[in-house]
Formats: C-alpha cells, structure tokens, sequence
C-alpha cells in the first residue's frame, strides 16, 4: 500500500492520500487528543506525542505537528501508524461510539427571514469553497449569519494556517459579497 503525502498552506500540516475512501460523508476534525477517542486512527496519530490535530476528509487525513516539531522525523511515524491502520482494514470509528455526532462549535441561530440569503450563502461554500479548501486538506464549516456577517469555521489544515485570513477575507469574503450583497463580512470561530 502507497499512500501519497502533500504540503498544505500550513506549514504544520500535511496531507496524507491512502488512495481510498476515508470518509463517507462529511468530515471530522479531531482538535485534542479526547476528542480522537471514538477513532482508533486519529487516537494512534495523536499518541505519537507530536501530533497536535487530525482531520478526517473523503479520501485524506491530514495531520498537524505541534509548534516545532520538524516533519522529518515524525512523517515516517505518522505514515507507519497510518499504513497499518489501512492495511489492517480497521474501522475508522469505534464501534458504538457516537462517531457521526460533532458537536457543533460556536453556531448562530439564523433569523427565519434570511432563509433565502442563507440557502445563497451555504450553496456558495458548498459547491465553490469547501471543494478548493479540501485540496488544501482542510474544510470550511458554515456557522452562521447575522446582520450581514457570515460566521465560518476553519478545519483541518485551514486551522491556524498563516495564510487563512487572507483566505477568508481576500478569497471567500470577495466571492460571498459578489454573489450575495447582503454580505458585508466574513468572520472566522
């Protein structure tokens, strides 16, 4: 078994490609070490010490080392823990364990009467935003809108990488206000 890596925009993050499905559906960002315990793999990445985030896509994990921690040393590890979990054929999630249920971070609630503005917004990141951040390996997740101000969290490598507020306010803010004028910022949880 291969599995390919890529650079990200953030420096501490690579993207790792097993050349199958991760994911089914959706994504899964695992920011500390307790929320990894529901996943064998995103638990053996983050008991290797080094490892300060995991990031479930459809078909990548991506993985951010902590401050200083040079990749060199520890991408062997990570491509280790990795080959055996997929060679293996375990399962991505404990069985049992409430795996598809994130608990949202911060979310808005939506004013009823921006329905249509919403619907706008969330086709826009959907179909033009997320599939340009996965490459990336990370996610963009819609958290709400309010008196013109558009609410998104960063996932994965998006997280914390230097570049992200040029993205988001250079790259998603101008795309969102083009199509959508109502817009009038893009703020990041």
């Amino acid at each position: 078994m291969l599995i390919e890596t890529e650079t990200t925009p953030n420096p501490a993050t690579l993207k790792f490609l097993p050349g199958e499905q991760v994911m089914a559906s959706g994504t899964r960002d695992f920011a500390t070490p307790e929320d990894a315990d529901v996943s064998p793999l995103a638990e053996a990445l983050f008991n290797l010490g080094d490892v300060t985030g995991v990031f479930f896509g459809r078909d990548f994990v991506s993985v951010t080392a902590a401050q200083g921690v040079p990749w060199a040393g520890l991408k062997p590890d990570v491509l280790g823990v990795m080959l055996d979990h997929f060679a293996s054929g375990a399962p991505l999630f404990k069985e049992g364990s409430a795996a598809e249920i994130v608990i949202p971070a911060e979310s808005f609630e939506d004013n009823p009467e921006d329905a249509e503005i919403v619907a706008q917004i969330r086709e826009l990141i959907d179909t033009r935003v997320r599939p340009t951040v996965a490459r990336d390996g990370g996610d963009i997740v819609y958290r709400g809108f309010q008196q013109g101000k558009v609410f998104l969290q960063m996932q994965g490598a998006c997280s914390g990488c230097p570049s992200s507020t040029a993205t988001l306010k250079q790259g998603i803010e101008q795309l969102l206000k083009h199509y959508v004028p109502e817009v009038t910022e893009v703020r990041a949880i």
